[in-house]
């Protein structure tokens, strides 16, 4: 159970979940709280996928001012 303890921490924190985020499992799963550590993964996954669509907009953004110059530099020509 070591061995998975540390893994869940890094890959907690190698997806950017947090320190205070893997302490949280690492308690949760020592203290055997298996329904809680599922439901505190799933928040995590939560957070990441808000990330994620956030990161999406942005992306949607950078898209239309291509276009829109794009656009604009043809319709100069």
């Amino acid at each position: 159970m070591d061995e998975f303890l540390e893994s869940m921490a890094t890959v907690l924190s190698e997806n950017g979940c947090g320190r205070d985020a893997a302490e949280k499992a690492e308690r949760l799963l020592a203290a055997g709280r298996t329904e809680d550590l599922i439901r505190h993964l799933r928040l995590c996954r939560c957070g990441l996928m808000e990330d994620l669509h956030e990161s999406q907009r942005r992306v949607d953004r950078m898209d239309y001012l291509i276009r829109k110059t794009e656009k604009t530099i043809k319709n100069k020509s």
